[in-house]
This record gives structure tokens, C-alpha cells and sequence, in this order.
């Protein structure tokens, strides 16, 4: 078998407990979070939940923008805490990052073509000035721009639209063998927002470029996705097959989720039961403090605080809950 190309395992980031205004208080903002994206053939994995479920946390464990507390991040096998200058290098070149403002990458006094002429001279990826314009240019062409129209100008002579393009152009001429996408069209209206994807997609299939993409949007995840881990307070939810797990969700949470998602019908009332709930918060400060959707939950049971589920097979390809309501013994009982 084939190497992955990442492997997350029992990825764990713990905020807090240090300092003498924050001594003692902690925020579990991912737990034991385990991820696997092979070397081929090129996949989205789509990491979804609503703000503050850890997303982003994951997203910066994996670039390196923050320290992990326990577990492991490894990149072709390799340790990505452990790895020396060389293997940091390259893990630099072939893992590249896609951020949800397309304005605030950019240094407003360079001219635009600035980011491409960094990545040049940084990775020295070009013999000449001429062989350098010639790979903006390709880079250009496969997300549909062309370099004459906007590498002389300013980044506030730019849409939304072209900024994000932009930056996955400058991705792409670095030939990286994954992207990781934090919300990358968020901030770009309908239109621009299915280019886009669809570039992403080409990217995929034609360039063997796996994504990891980070959003709060279902239907961007069921449209492209083909793997999803739903997060809730920094745990797994569910995760599986992106459309199995949006068209037949088995967690309580996901059930709500997708059930919260307006239909067009003014016919059918949109909302759903009243819940009594606890401070959400109080369940993250600690990792042994059970469930983190207690709180919220219709078919809560004492065990779900003495400790948090483990993930129970609910469906084939991989289809997998976290919920005490699919262990063994209760799904005897039904």
C-alpha cells in the first residue's frame, strides 16, 4: 500500500493555562483528531462545522502556524515537528494555503505581481526573468487571467473574485501536492464562488492536487467534497462520504444542521424543537468532560458526561458517528 501523503493522528490543541490572568483556565479547541488523505488519487476532504468548532485550528496545525499539544501531523511519513531544514523546505513547496480574505494576503504598496515574484526568488523556480513570466502566466491561464490584465496593477484595482484566483494561481505554480483552503470563497458573491470551486475541482483531476477545505457551507462541501469531517466544540462529529453523511446524517448534531437549512417552500415552518441548553464553553475546558453537545442534545443519557463517545460505524465508506446512540449495545436493543 502506498504511503499517505498526510496523516493526522490524535491531533490534540490546548489554549490557555498559562499566564497569570489566564492560570488555570484552558480551551480545548481540537481533540484527538484523526485525518488520512492518500498520495493518489487526488481528493477534497472537506472539514465543516459552524465558528469556533476548530476548524480553523486544524488548518493551522497542519501549515505549522501553531504548535500542536499532542498527537501527531505527518507528512509522507515524516513528523512534521521533527522534520529538518531541507524536509521543512519542501513540506513548504508542496503543502500551500488559500486564506478567506483575498485582500488582506496582499501587501497594498507592491503591485500585484509582487506575490509571484516572492515565490520565485524564494523557491528559486526559475533560470531567468523570461522563464519566470512564462510560469505566471501558465499559472495565470489555469485559473482564467491572464497576466497583461492584472500583474501591474494594485490590489485595490482588483475584485474579490480575481485577489482569490490570484492566490490559488500562486499556489499552483509552486506544484504543491495539497492545498489547504480556509473558507476560499466566503467572501466572493454566487458567481465567483462556482469558479471557484470549479477551479479547485480541474485542479483536482487534471493536476493531482488534493485540497483540505475548511468551511461553515454544506452545500460548497456536498458539491465538491468527497470526504467531510463534521466538527462540533473541536470534536468529530461524524465523518464519512460527503454526500452519505449530508443525504443521511446519524449524529444528532449533523441531523440538526442539515435540518436547520431553509427550504424554499413558504409552505413548510422553518425551525425546530425548543432545547434546553448549558453553556457550551463549560464542556471544552477540559478533554475528559464527555460529550460537548450534552447540552443541546434530545437524546442525552448520563454516560454521554462520564466520557465522550468514540466513533461508531453507522454506514459503509467509512460513515462514522460519535454518539453513544450507535454502540453496540444500544442498537441491540432497538
Amino acid at each position: 500500500m502506498a504511503e499517505p501523503l498526510l496523516e493526522i493522528q490524535n491531533a490534540t490543541k490546548v489554549y490557555g493555562g498559562t499566564g497569570f490572568l489566564h492560570r488555570g483556565k484552558t480551551t480545548v479547541a481540537l481533540q484527538d483528531f484523526n485525518l488520512t488523505i492518500d498520495a493518489r488519487p487526488a481528493t477534497i476532504t472537506t472539514i465543516a462545522g459552524e465558528s469556533g468548532s476548530g476548524k480553523t485550528t486544524l488548518a493551522n496545525l497542519v501549515l505549522g502556524f501553531v504548535k500542536i499539544s499532542s498527537g501527531q501531523v505527518r507528512y509522507k511519513g515524516v513528523d512534521v515537528n521533527t522534520m529538518d531544514r531541507a524536509q521543512l523546505f519542501e513540506y513548504r513547496r508542496e503543502v500551500q494555503a488559500v486564506f478567506q480574505d483575498p485582500y488582506a494576503v496582499y501587501n497594498p504598496f507592491y503591485r500585484v505581481k509582487h506575490i509571484f515574484d516572492m515565490v520565485l526568488g524564494n523557491f528559486k523556480l526559475a533560470r531567468s526573468k523570461g522563464a519566470g513570466r512564462d510560469m505566471i502566466e501558465e499559472a495565470l491561464n489555469v485559473v482564467g487571467m491572464r497576466g497583461e490584465e492584472v500583474l501591474e496593477k494594485y490590489p485595490h484595482q482588483l475584485s474579490g473574485g480575481q485577489r482569490q484566483r490570484m492566490m490559488v494561481a500562486r499556489a499552483y505554480m509552486l506544484k504543491p501536492r495539497l492545498i489547504v483552503a480556509d473558507e476560499p470563497v466566503s467572501m466572493v458573491d454566487a458567481s465567483l464562488r462556482a469558479m471557484i470551486l470549479d477551479i479547485m475541482l480541474r485542479l483536482r483531476d487534471q493536476h493531482n492536487i488534493s485540497f483540505l477545505y475548511i468551511t461553515h457551507d454544506l452545500s460548497t462541501a456536498y458539491q465538491i467534497g468527497d470526504k467531510i469531517h463534521l466538527l462540533y466544540q473541536g470534536s468529530v462529529a461524524e465523518q464519512g462520504s460527503t454526500v452519505k453523511v449530508i443525504e443521511n446524517p446519524k449524529h444528532p448534531y449533523v441531523q440538526l444542521l442539515i435540518n436547520s437549512i431553509p427550504v424554499p417552500d413558504p409552505s413548510v415552518k422553518w425551525g425546530g424543537e425548543e432545547i434546553s441548553t448549558q453553556d457550551d464553553e463549560q464542556m471544552r475546558s477540559n478533554i475528559a468532560s464527555g460529550c460537548r453537545f450534552y447540552g443541546r442534545c434530545l437524546h442525552r443519557m448520563d454516560r454521554c458526561l462520564e466520557k465522550a463517545p468514540p466513533l461508531y460505524t453507522v454506514g459503509d465508506s467509512g460513515h462514522e458517528a460519535s454518539c453513544y446512540l450507535y454502540a453496540p449495545e444500544a442498537v441491540k436493543r432497538r
